[in-house]
C-alpha cells in the first residue's frame, strides 16, 4: 500500500487537512471554515473548540475522501496560525475563555505601558520581536487579569497557555503532551531565541507563571502519538510549525537570503539569515525558523496583518461577490483603481509601521468610481504592504533580491501576482503547489520518520511553478507607489482616541 503524511493546517479562518505522497504530491484535502468573533472594536476571538473540532473534522474527512487507512499515514505534521493564545483548566481540559486571535488589538494600551516604560530594548534583545499586541505574552496577561479566577488557578499551576498547536496537541494526545516547538515559542514575547528558553525574567514583568507554558521542542522529531479514539488511529506526531515558518520550509528556503511571501489572511515575508542572531534596524522582527539538525537558525520577518482577508470583507461585509475567487473577475472588469486606495488596516498597521491604532481608508473615490476600482484597489493594497515590508528587508540587509516566492490561497489570484512584480520590480515565482504552508509541516513530519531522507530528496520532486515578470513602466510603478505611501500615512493614529 502507498504510505501518506498527514498534515493538518490550522489557520485564521479556516482548519484544513492535506495529505501528501511521496513525491510530494497532495492526495487529499479537506477544509472547514469556522466562526469568527468581534466582542468590541479591535477585538478578535475564536472558540478553541471550534479550532478543534474542525480541524479533526477535516482529519477524519480526507481520510475518508481519499480511501486512506489511518495505518497508511505514518506521520503527522501542523502547521497553525501563530499568536493566537489558548489557556485552559489542565484538569478537566477546558478554555477558560475564547482564543484571543494574533490579529487582536486589546492590549495596545498595555503594550504602550510597557514602551513607555522603558522595556523595548529588553524585549528585542532577548525575544527578536517589538512590543505589540500582535504576540502572545499580552494576551495570557490579559485573560489572566480579566477572567475570574484565572490568576489564581495559574499560580496554582492548574492552568495551561497554548498557541493553537499546543492545544491541537494536547487535545490529539489526550492530555499526555504539553507541548511547543520552537518557531511558535518564538512568536510569543517571552523566549529567549538567543539562549534557547523560555525568560524568566519576562515572565515575571508580564505576571506570567511559568507553569503554565509548555515544553518546548524541535521543528521535525517524534513527540507522540494520536490516541486511537480520534478515528486517526495512533499515527505519530513529528512536525511543527508556526505556518510562517513551516511555508518558508515548505518553499525550501534553508539557506541564508531565501525568502519567501505567503499571501493569506495577512501577509508575511520571511527571509532566511543564518544561525546568528541579528536585530532589524527597520523595525522588522526575528524569528526561529524550522531545522532539520537541531540547530537554531534565523529568519527576519515581516508582518502584514490584513492580506487576503481584505477580499473576504469584501465577500462578506460588504457584499460585492459571493466568492473570494470572483473578486478577479469584478477587479478586471475596470482597466485601473481609478486613482482609490484602500488602506486595510482593519486591524491596525503591522511591518513596517508597528501602530496598532491605524484605521482602515478608502481615498480618492468619485462620482465615477465602480465596485471594481474598490475591489481593484483591494488587490492592489495587498502588494503594496508587501512592497512596504520588502523595501525594508531589502534596507536591512543589504541583499538586494532577484526573485520573491510566492504562495498562499491570494497568491492563485494572477492579477495580484503581476501587480506584486511590477511593484517590487523583480520577477515573482508561484510554486506549482500554493499549499506550502500544509507542505512544510508534511515535510518537517516525514523527515523526522524517515519517509524522506533529506531536503535534497525533497527538492528533486518539486514540479516547476509560474513566473510573473515585471511589464508596467517602472516610473508609473515608482508614483503608484508614493500615493500608497500618502495613504498610508493619512490612516496612521485614527483610532487612538476610540481605543
Amino acid at each position: 500500500m502507498a504510505q501518506y503524511v498527514l498534515s493538518l493546517d490550522q489557520g485564521t479562518t479556516s482548519s484544513r487537512a492535506m495529505l501528501f505522497d511521496h513525491d510530494g504530491k497532495i492526495a487529499g484535502m479537506a477544509q472547514h471554515e469556522f466562526a469568527q468573533h468581534f466582542p468590541k472594536t479591535g477585538w478578535v476571538e475564536h472558540d478553541p473548540m471550534d479550532i478543534l473540532t474542525t480541524q479533526l473534522s477535516a482529519a477524519v474527512e480526507v481520510l475518508a475522501r481519499a480511501h486512506v487507512r489511518p495505518r497508511d499515514v505514518v506521520a503527522l505534521g501542523i502547521a497553525n496560525q501563530r499568536e493566537t493564545t489558548i489557556v485552559w483548566e489542565r484538569e478537566s481540559g477546558k478554555p477558560v475563555y475564547n482564543a484571543i486571535v494574533w490579529q487582536d488589538r486589546r492590549t495596545a494600551d498595555f503594550c504602550a505601558k510597557l514602551h513607555d516604560e522603558g522595556h523595548e530594548e529588553t524585549f528585542r534583545n532577548k525575544t527578536g520581536l517589538l512590543i505589540d499586541p500582535y504576540f502572545s505574552s499580552t494576551k495570557i496577561s490579559w485573560i489572566l487579569d480579566n477572567v475570574d479566577g484565572a490568576r489564581a488557578l495559574a499560580e496554582q499551576g492548574k492552568l495551561a497557555f497554548g498557541t493553537v498547536d499546543s492545544w491541537l496537541i494536547w487535545n490529539l494526545t489526550s492530555g499526555k503532551r504539553h507541548i511547543t516547538d520552537r518557531t511558535n515559542a518564538s512568536r510569543t514575547l517571552l523566549y529567549n531565541i538567543v539562549e534557547d528558553r523560555w525568560d524568566a525574567d519576562l515572565l515575571k514583568l508580564l505576571r506570567v507563571p511559568e507553569s503554565m507554558m509548555p515544553e518546548v521542542v524541535w521543528s521535525s522529531e517524534k513527540v507522540g502519538r494520536v490516541t486511537t479514539t480520534l478515528g486517526l488511529g495512533d499515527v505519530e506526531i513529528a512536525g511543527i510549525a508556526g505556518d510562517q515558518q513551516s511555508a518558508l520550509f515548505g518553499q525550501l528556503c534553508v539557506n541564508p537570503g531565501d525568502a519567501k511571501n505567503t499571501y493569506g489572511t495577512g501577509c508575511f515575508l520571511l527571509q532566511n539569515i543564518g544561525d546568528t542572531f541579528t536585530l532589524s534596524k527597520e523595525r522588522l522582527i526575528t524569528t526561529l525558523t524550522c531545522t532539520t539538525n537541531k540547530k537554531l537558525q534565523y529568519a527576519l520577518e515581516g508582518s502584514v496583518f490584513v492580506g487576503g482577508a481584505v477580499v473576504q470583507w469584501l465577500r462578506d461585509k460588504m457584499e460585492f461577490f459571493e466568492k473570494s475567487p470572483d473578486v478577479e473577475k469584478i477587479a478586471a472588469s475596470v482597466d485601473s483603481s481609478n486613482n482609490v486606495v484602500l488602506v486595510p488596516a482593519f486591524t491596525g498597521l503591522g511591518a513596517p509601521h508597528w501602530d496598532p491604532y491605524a484605521g482602515g481608508m478608502i481615498i480618492g473615490l468619485q462620482r465615477s468610481t465602480e465596485i471594481g476600482h474598490i475591489a481593484r484597489a483591494a488587490l492592489e493594497s495587498i502588494a503594496f504592504q508587501v512592497t512596504d515590508v520588502l523595501h525594508a528587508m531589502q534596507a536591512d540587509t543589504s541583499v538586494g533580491l532577484t526573485t520573491m516566492r510566492a504562495d498562499g490561497g491570494a497568491a492563485a489570484n494572477d492579477m495580484l501576482m503581476q501587480f506584486q512584480s511590477d511593484l517590487l520590480g523583480i520577477p515573482v515565482e508561484r510554486p506549482a503547489i500554493l499549499e506550502t504552508t500544509a507542505q512544510g509541516a508534511a515535510y518537517l513530519a516525514g523527515l523526522a520518520t524517515g519517509f524522506w531522507n533529506d531536503v535534497e530528496e525533497i527538492a528533486k520532486t518539486r514540479p516547476e511553478g509560474q513566473l510573473f515578470i515585471p511589464r508596467m513602466d517602472p516610473a508609473i510603478a515608482r508614483k503608484r507607489y508614493l500615493k500608497w505611501q500618502d495613504a498610508v500615512n493619512r490612516s496612521k493614529g485614527w483610532n487612538k482616541e476610540t481605543a
